[in-house]
């Protein structure tokens, strides 16, 4: 129990609970909610940021912490995603880029399952930090827009955001699978 007692791990929980006010405000169509939600968003992103920061400032990482932080991230960013998908608003062709991005958080995970069993650890890219802050930015900005209250510049904005998130995913998660290969065979060799 006292891996769940420290800051940082607080802070990656406090996450996971921030999901389910965010998504309820999809439900409610007017100006406030919507900007309720963005700024709730942003202070589950902030979470992610201090979380790291603490963990490793105060030195309370645990393991518990590691395999808790990426999971947060995943059931924000995805349920963030469907739910923009499932209120209509991003565009059918943006849906694309939501799809690369789950597809990319479900394979890193798989591999990082595999990994764990091997007990070895792949360490976040400084090319990962930046698609992670793209992409919360593109969904920070996409949670706020509204088809018919926001102007349209609003959801072009988030969709530029969303797109430049998911080319960088592409690129991150190919170097994620060909360091992941290079592991595997280093590992089946010996």
């Amino acid at each position: 129990m006292a891996n769940l007692k420290n800051l940082a791990n607080t802070l990656t929980l406090a996450r996971i609970g921030l999901i389910p006010f965010i998504l309820v405000t999809f439900f409610i169509n007017y100006p406030t909610p919507r900007l309720i939600a963005a700024f709730l968003f942003g202070l589950a992103c902030v979470t992610d940021f201090l979380d790291g920061f603490v963990a490793r400032t105060l030195n309370q990482e645990t393991r518990f912490g590691q395999i808790l932080d990426p999971i947060a991230d995943k059931l924000l960013v995805a349920s963030t995603l469907l739910m923009l998908v499932g209120f209509d608003r991003i565009s059918k062709f943006s849906i694309l880029a939501a799809v690369i991005i789950l597809c990319r958080e479900i394979l890193v995970s798989g591999l990082r399952e595999y990994f764990a069993e091997l007990n070895v650890t792949i360490k976040v890219s400084a090319i990962a930090k930046v698609k992670t802050a793209l992409q919360m930015l593109a969904l920070m900005v996409l949670v706020y827009f509204d088809p018919v209250h926001s102007p349209i510049a609003i959801q072009i904005l988030g969709e530029l955001l969303l797109w430049s998130a998911s080319a960088i995913t592409l690129y991150s998660g190919w170097k994620y699978v060909k360091i992941s290969l290079n592991v595997v065979s280093q590992n089946e060799s010996l």
